[in-house]
């Protein structure tokens, strides 16, 4: 390879689904209307647990979390997104591509540990009830918190500036909707064998683990759940999980679906992904967030009650 006629880009070309128009504008709608919700939505969780006493607990905590989470993690991409679809200007610096990386990738992974601290949390309320106001108590939960945030900072910054540092030249088309590490990293005219390590370790590290913790977590759940002896005691008990548990599944099953999906031949004799492929990449930034205020208010008694008091006391108060 001759690096001397090699030039350094400043910009990169977001390909996502240029040459289909009608596409672009149908799916500026879905994407918009889904926006909309996860920021109604996701607010309306974060306000119930920060002024509801009832849900000063380290469940909503997390949930507040997660739901503060998924409003960062969709407003790194999305209005972009959006942008894109109705301008015909696709391009985007290589600073704001490193900052559209770091955020996305922060994000994702502060919600794949954060899920294995809810699945803990859970597993303490139900096989430790006696026990858990001392192992969750506020100097657990916050810390178990705050350091799913640190998590998620420091690979997403390990990532990104190994990612950064690789010489880009000629080819500057990202054939996605955003700067997606992986897309980004098959662009670099360099070998890239370091950075898939660090990204397979990362992999491993947060979000098999956080996966595993997920799984054990449960597994002695559904045991514990089959120890109780009353219906009800089985009932109240399996209730206090299902919603989490309906989010995990959605999150890693969606993950799994889009990475595991047998391509065609098509498809792994060329780097262009078909439209299928990017807009499934594109609802998988959409899909959990836009779920998860259903999934918790429409399966969480604490929720809905929460959110009725708080509109009772909008509606009289005026």
């Amino acid at each position: 390879m001759e690096w001397e006629n090699h030039t350094i880009l400043v910009e990169f070309f977001l390909k996502g689904l240029s040459g289909h128009p009608r596409l672009e504008l149908l799916f500026f709608v879905l994407i918009f209307i889904m926006y909309v919700v996860i920021l109604l939505g996701n607010g309306t969780l974060i306000l119930i647990s920060i002024l509801d006493p009832h849900l000063h607990t380290p469940m909503y905590f997390f949930l507040g979390n997660l739901s503060f989470l998924d409003i960062c993690y969709t407003t790194t991409s999305i209005p972009s997104t959006l942008v894109s679809f109705l301008s015909e200007r696709k391009t985007i610096s290589l600073s704001g591509c490193a900052v559209q990386m770091f955020l996305g990738l922060a994000m994702g992974t502060t919600e794949c540990v954060l899920l294995g601290m809810m699945a803990f949390d859970r597993y303490v309320a139900i096989c430790n009830p006696l026990r858990y106001p001392i192992i969750m108590s506020k100097d657990a939960y916050v810390p178990m918190a705050a350091g799913s945030w640190i998590i998620g900072a420091v690979n997403s910054a390990v990532q990104t500036v190994f990612v950064v540092q690789l010489p880009f030249c000629r080819n500057n088309i990202i054939n996605h909707f955003t700067c997606e590490i992986l897309a980004v990293m098959k662009l670099a005219c360099a070998d890239i064998s370091d950075n898939e390590f660090i990204m397979l370790v990362a992999t491993i590290l947060f979000i098999l683990t956080p996966l595993l913790l997920i799984i054990v977590s449960y597994t002695l759940i559904i045991v514990s759940i089959f120890k109780i002896s009353s219906s009800e005691g089985r009932s109240k008990a399996s209730s206090t999980c299902s919603a989490h548990l309906t989010v995990v599944i959605i999150f890693y099953g969606t993950i799994l679906f889009m990475y595991m999906k047998p391509k065609s031949k098509e498809t792994l004799n060329s780097d262009d992904l078909d439209a299928t492929d990017k807009i499934i990449s594109m609802f998988y930034g959409v899909m959990t967030p836009t779920m998860n205020p259903l999934i918790y208010s429409l399966r969480n008694k604490d929720v809905k009650e929460a959110v009725k008091h708080l509109l009772n006391r909008r509606f009289f108060s005026k």
